[in-house]
Formats: C-alpha cells, structure tokens, sequence
C-alpha cells in the first residue's frame, strides 16, 4: 500500500531526508519512530504531497506521488501532529466540509460522514462547536476528518500528544480497530515519541536518525531477546550511532 523509493529532502548542504526507502502493506500498522529533527514529520509529508522530494518518489495504494498526485493524495488520510480545524464550524458540518474537498459524492457524503463520527465516537457531540470540545474530542474530530473519504492508507504523526491517559487509550483503541481483521484494514503509519504507544499496537517499527533509516523489523523480532524498545531506540540514536560513516552499518554501532 506504500512503497517509499529513496526519499530524499535536501535544503541546501542539509539533508533533512537522505535515501529513505521502505514498504507497507495493507492492514500494516508500523510504528514510525526517531529523535526530533530525525525526519519523521518530512518523509510523511513527502508521501501524502505536502511536501516535494529532492528525489526518489512514493506509491500509494498503486499511484506514484509525482505521476498521479490527486489519486495518490486521496488514498491516504493524514492526521498531522496539530489537526487541521475550524473551531468556529460543528463537528457534522466541519466533517461534511472535508468530505466535499476529499470528493466524495453527494449522494455518499452523509453516510460517509456518520460513518466517520460513529468510528470515532463523535455521534453524541455531532452538533456542537469543534472550539468548545475538549482536547480529546478535538482529537476525534481530526481523525474523523482522517477517514472520512475511507481512505486505504492512514499516516498519523502523534496523534494522543496532550492527552490524559484515558484519552490516550481511547484513541489508541481506535487506532487497532480501524486495522483489524475483518475490517477495512486501513494501512496505518503512527509516529510517536511514545514507546508504550508503539507495544501496545504496532507490529513493526521503522526508525530513522539524522534522516536516514537504521531500523526496519517486526517488533516482535526486536524485543526477542528482551530487550526494550526504548533500549532499541537509544541505542540507535546515541551520539556513536549518529556519527557512524555513511557506509558503516548503525548495528555494528551496537556491538
């Protein structure tokens, strides 16, 4: 469902992204992890269309990035860390907004929208003013306007930041049900600071430092021989690790 093809972003000398390459596939939820300044929010922004590469491309659900931008961008929905709301509209009437601007036909749209509220546990809040929600619930209504096209593919960049443990855990088990079995099995990407996040429902962690990838595996596989997932993420990203060659491999860091 995605396919990153040497991602690059360069602003001059810096490489903010350097030769980043992976794939997903669907009802894959990974958890997307590294320092502040490691990438994170850039190579997400290449995928979804924020953002052009220097070079290499993406494909998404089967369009490329650059060959198709409109069907590339309207098979993913993109929560980013800070949710694209209008505090001013109602939660059905901002969610109907989105969906006219992600095309979904008239005809679908309210049934799509009360899809995307009811998946979200936003139908008892449907007519009250975004500003006047709690952070939690704004958190909702961000993810609603995620999936309301029923988009394929999710890529969600700290998507419980702010919020108490309760919320945190609603959120996070909506997050599992939109990529469970015999669901529409959504492809998910979550980037987190939050490790916790990333046991509890992730199956694969990719992790990138100074822009470029240093991890790419089953959780499972990394914490077989008990080892933590923080352990996994210092080890990775300590000094030693950031200033290896570009030809030396991070595990050997580790050694």
């Amino acid at each position: 469902m995605i396919d990153a093809r040497g991602l690059s972003k360069r602003y001059g000398d810096l490489a903010a992204v350097d030769d980043v390459s992976f794939s997903i596939g669907k009802g894959e939820i990974v958890g997307f992890l590294g320092p502040n300044g490691a990438g994170k929010t850039t190579t997400m922004r290449m995928i979804t269309g924020f953002l052009p590469p220097t070079d290499g491309t993406a494909v998404v659900a089967g369009h490329d990035i650059f060959d198709d931008p409109i069907a590339a961008r309207g098979a993913i929905g993109y929560l980013p860390e800070t949710p694209p709301l209008y505090p001013e509209m109602t939660v059905t009437s901002y969610l109907d907004f989105v969906a006219r601007i992600k095309g979904v036909a008239r005809k679908q749209r309210r049934d799509s929208v009360d899809r995307a509220m009811e998946r979200t546990d936003l139908t008892g809040v449907n007519r009250q003013v975004i500003g006047t929600l709690s952070k939690g619930f704004r958190q909702r209504v961000g993810l609603a306007q995620a999936i309301v096209h029923d988009p394929p593919v999710l890529i969600l960049d700290e998507p419980t930041a702010g919020l108490d443990p309760l919320q945190i855990r609603e959120i996070r088990a909506l997050i599992a049900e939109l990529t469970a079995p015999g669901a529409a099995q959504n492809t998910v990407i979550l980037s987190t600071h939050i490790m916790a996040e990333v046991d509890a429902i992730c199956r694969r962690v990719i992790l990138i430092n100074r822009g470029r990838k240093v991890v790419d595996a089953p959780l499972e596989e990394l914490t077989a021989d008990g080892t933590t997932l923080e352990e996994i993420f210092a080890r990775h990203t300590s000094r030693d690790a950031a200033d290896l060659e570009p030809d030396e491999p991070a595990e050997e860091a580790a050694s």
